[in-house]
């Protein structure tokens, strides 16, 4: 399986084969940690972008919203980029705003296209995400439901959710991975769609 083509492992995956996955994180993890902390020049923030890429990489696979328009690794950097970008967006919105940014001088606050608020439907549409995330949550074990929590909804790091839950980083990844694969289950189960 380890010499399969990456299109071969994201159709296996889509089938069911969670190792097809697992083979297609491996082949790829170094070159897009590297891409992502080279960006941010911070580890542990790296890390963060990272495990979300992943995170995000599998929900579009599982919903079959993958089109293959070319390499699979300059799709994953492209996710990986956005949500760099994300970062900087929300670290100007709570930092006072200047021509550049202290922590990386090449990037410019030009290149931040203004964040816009969500209007009342966005806001509802936003609301009921939340309350069916909720619910599904309570199918889930306690310390899985903490850290998706602590994660999702208090947009605490790996790091900080590790210091509070008085666990290593790993074992809450872990957490934080088979609380996804089962909330995937539960909406399979029961046919719930997360769009917006």
């Amino acid at each position: 399986m380890h010499t399969n083509t990456d299109s071969w492992l994201i159709s296996n995956f889509k089938n069911g084969n969670e190792k097809a996955l697992a083979i297609l994180i491996e082949r790829h993890q170094k070159e897009i940690f590297t891409f992502i902390f080279y960006k941010l020049m911070d580890e542990t923030l790296a890390n963060d972008i990272f495990q979300d890429t992943f995170m995000k990489i599998i929900i579009t696979l599982k919903e079959g919203r993958y089109k293959e328009e070319g390499k699979f690794v300059l799709w994953a950097k492209r996710i990986a980029h956005n949500l760099v970008i994300d970062h900087f967006r929300l670290k100007a919105k709570h930092n006072k705003v200047s021509e550049t940014s202290y922590d990386n001088e090449e990037f410019s606050i030009f290149d931040l296209i203004a964040v816009q608020e969500e209007n009342i439907e966005e806001q509802l549409v936003s609301r009921q995400i939340k309350e069916d995330l909720m619910k599904m949550l309570e199918y889930l074990p306690e310390n899985q439901q903490e850290v998706i929590k602590l994660r999702f909804f208090d947009g605490l790091s790996f790091k900080e959710i590790a210091e509070q839950t008085d666990s290593s980083i790993n074992t809450t990844l872990g957490r934080v991975r088979y609380a996804l694969i089962n909330l995937r289950k539960i909406m399979g189960e029961h046919q719930i769609v997360l769009t917006r």
